[in-house]
């Protein structure tokens, strides 16, 4: 796996778990609002890599 494709699933996954903290810790509404992040980050990944031929 290329560095990038581990930097775009590091990025999601720090995604996902700052909006688990935020929301179990009481604040709803920026814990989904973070949480909205994590699809939008691997789908930026995924149209990045798809132009480089799947590196």
């Amino acid at each position: 796996m290329s560095t990038s494709k581990k930097l775009f699933f590091l990025a999601a996954g720090m995604s996902f778990l700052a909006s688990v903290f935020l929301f179990f810790t009481g604040d709803h509404q920026r814990g989904i609002f973070v949480g909205i992040w994590v699809p939008s980050i691997l789908a930026a990944g995924a149209l990045l890599h798809a132009g480089r031929g799947g590196d």
